[in-house]
């Protein structure tokens, strides 16, 4: 029944005080019913024996959607968790590099037949087959530059200067010919070939692995200095795709010349070891020209023509993968070096210790080789330096 003062058929809808606004207050929205914690049982339910008429609701069940974003959050939060980790701290150890094979390395002493030739450095060279060659790092020239193989132009340029430097400071620099610590020459090498470097230097062996001559060009010296800081350069240098054509090999053919002379002016004749002084028959003569004269002035000839040539051809064989690329480093795979006038029992897996001016080579003998020590990698080796290879005789 309406009240005394309402209209018959209710209050009108949307008229103040009557519908929906006297229940405001007590309706109920969707998010408010799906966050109550109890909820009533449907009629079907409630027809079971002893059915409660309303069940506690999960608090999961409560958030509906927000639950399902929530673990999603979740989820990618632990996936971008795990990726940093497994980035800054991988289980997975990066391999090693390829360890690059030991150097194989060759020293031939060449004994002369004669006597050694002496005079000044610039006539020397002068009457030499080292006459038209050039003075040091010029000697040293690169080929034409072109893509090789896999590798583009500026690797292989890369690839031929750094060869180029290798030869230039295991071959020409001051400090190294001097036997200094060659620290220059290191610095080029592959970082697997350091350990026989460093071992080679410091305890050389004729064992075709650890002479120190293999890896570099070095005298003596205490027995001999340079007469002639221009040391004669000529050769080539080739490069080609290695086997399989995952690196690049470069081939260093030189021969360098160098003017040579006794250390602190002492006089050469008879002055290196294993060598006999070769005797003149104009020695007394000028011996008493030079009392005439003066010590002084004995002494300034002895300076100006006690100098003597020794020749060196070195033939390299360097290896470089795209790591020595990166970094610009080689690998020396091989070294063949020959070197004269020397006795033949010099030693040179040490140091070149060259004959001087009016010395012969002697009766002298490189070291036997036994056939039947298999761990012995290397033979004894001494040749000959041809007459051809000396300067030519003054006319």
């Amino acid at each position: 029944m309406t009240g005394p003062g309402d209209p018959p058929e209710g209050t009108p809808e949307g008229a103040p005080g009557g519908g929906e606004d006297e229940y405001r207050s007590v309706v109920f929205d969707e998010s408010f019913v799906r966050a109550a914690r109890l909820q009533e049982f449907s009629a079907q339910e409630r027809m079971g024996d002893h059915a409660p008429a309303v069940r506690s609701r999960h608090a999961w069940s409560r958030f509906g959607g927000s639950r399902q974003a929530l673990i999603l959050v979740l989820l990618i939060a632990l996936a971008f968790g795990t990726a940093i980790y497994m980035g800054v701290r991988h289980p997975y150890r990066a391999p090693d590099p390829t360890p690059a094979p030991p150097l194989r390395s060759t020293v031939i002493p060449l004994a002369p037949v004669g006597t050694v030739p002496g005079g000044r450095p610039a006539d020397l060279f002068e009457r030499s087959p080292a006459a038209g060659f050039r003075i040091g790092a010029a000697g040293v020239n690169l080929p034409v530059v072109r893509r090789t193989g896999e590798f583009s132009e500026s690797q292989v340029m890369n690839a031929l200067t750094t060869a180029k430097e290798y030869v230039v400071r295991s071959s020409l620099d001051p400090d190294t010919l001097a036997g200094g610590p060659a620290r220059g020459v290191r610095l080029l090498l592959d970082t697997t070939q350091l350990v026989q470097f460093d071992r080679s230097l410091e305890r050389p062996s004729d064992d075709g692995r650890h002479a120190a001559t293999g890896w570099l060009v070095r005298f003596d010296p205490s027995q001999v200095r340079l007469a002639d800081p221009r040391v004669r350069v000529d050769g080539t240098l080739g490069v080609e795709p290695a086997a399989g054509g995952n690196a690049l090999e470069v081939t260093a053919d030189y021969t360098f010349v160098y003017a040579v002379r006794p250390p602190d002016d002492r006089t050469s004749a008879g002055g290196a070891g294993n060598t006999a002084p070769a005797s003149t028959g104009n020695a007394a003569p000028a011996a008493s020209k030079d009392t005439a004269q003066g010590g002084t002035a004995h002494a300034a000839d002895r300076r100006d023509d006690g100098a003597s040539l020794f020749t060196v051809r070195r033939e390299l064989h360097f290896r470089f993968d795209r790591d020595d690329l990166r970094d610009r480093r080689l690998e020396v795979q091989s070294s063949y070096l020959q070197a004269g006038p020397m006795s033949c029992n010099s030693g040179p897996e040490s140091a070149l210790r060259p004959l001087l001016a009016g010395e012969r080579a002697g009766n002298g003998r490189p070291e036997g080789t036994d056939p039947y020590a298999h761990g012995s990698t290397n033979a004894s080796l001494c040749g000959v330096l041809a007459p051809s290879a000396e300067p030519s005789p003054l006319d």
